[in-house]
């Protein structure tokens, strides 16, 4: 065999596996985003259905979704009643998003956050980008966009990865 057909088959060996490699990313990302999903319609909200899941090393350490503390009456907004008689269902402060939810269980566990994706079914608010950050998360993976990006300018600012993705749409 000659150089150049033994340097061409390596060529097309590894672009083959390139291929492989992305398209198994892709169908992981399809994978944890779905999962994300299935978290969001754990939450008790009425506005807003948030779903997050936390991996590292292909193992999922953590998952949730928006909701109240842990013990708390699980009612997530209060009927806003204008003087004009309309009303509007407004979150309570003390709800906490699907990611600070999630961060927080793995905090409790054994697990590290250090080199983490985080697949949420909502581009994260900034609030929950400084904890993304803190728990040492190396990339976002979202679907829906935030009333702003404030979240994902401070992550870039971080040299964290993040991807809007359509995976489940």
């Amino acid at each position: 065999m000659q150089t150049q057909d033994l340097q061409a088959g390596i060529k097309r060996n590894t672009f083959q596996s390139t291929i492989r490699t992305r398209n198994m990313k892709d169908r992981m990302i399809t994978f944890y985003m779905g999962l994300a999903h299935q978290c969001s319609e754990m939450s008790r909200a009425k506005r807003l259905h948030v779903g997050a899941v936390i991996v590292k090393d292909d193992n999922i350490i953590s998952f949730s979704w928006n909701g109240t503390p842990s013990g708390w009456d699980n009612v997530c907004e209060d009927n806003y009643l204008y003087e004009d008689g309309c009303s509007q269902l407004v979150t309570k402060p003390e709800v906490l998003h699907a990611e600070s939810n999630s961060i927080s269980k793995l905090a409790k566990s054994p697990n590290s956050g250090l080199g983490a994706s985080l697949f949420c079914t909502h581009q994260p608010c900034l609030d929950c980008a400084k904890l993304v950050y803190q728990a040492g998360i190396s990339s976002v993976y979202y679907e829906e966009e935030y009333r702003n990006s404030d979240g994902v300018e401070f992550l870039k600012k971080c040299n964290i990865e993040v991807t809007h993705t359509n995976a489940n749409k």
